[in-house]
């Protein structure tokens, strides 16, 4: 049992951290009006992280797409969005479209 006992306080350590805070949340979202200012500010923050993840993995990847070079990922994130938005916003569109230009630039290349 004492083998298990640093993996048994990262998993109480890891739920607190984020489950505790994921009930608060659950608790005072109910609370927000659809079209508040506060609703809206937690989707502008929401929305700017998940932007700073993508163009962290976009500039600066790991594994494979390393090798590839970042005009190649520049360009298919951009036309992968301009085909979103062209699209009438379908994810399909915005996911399929930039993994077809990536594969057929690291084919090409």
């Amino acid at each position: 049992m004492q083998d298990y006992w640093p993996y048994i306080v990262i998993i109480i350590a890891g739920w607190l951290a984020t489950d505790l805070w994921r009930w608060l949340g659950v608790l005072a979202g109910n609370r927000l009006q659809e079209g508040s200012e506060a609703l809206n500010w937690v989707r502008a923050v929401a929305t700017a992280l998940v932007m700073a993840v993508t163009a962290k993995l976009v500039v600066f990847p790991t594994g494979t797409l390393e090798a590839s070079p970042l005009w190649l990922r520049l360009a298919a994130a951009g036309l992968g969005f301009a085909a979103f938005l062209l699209a009438g916003q379908r994810v399909l569109v915005g996911v399929a479209v930039p993994l077809a230009i990536l594969g057929a630039g690291l084919l090409w290349l």
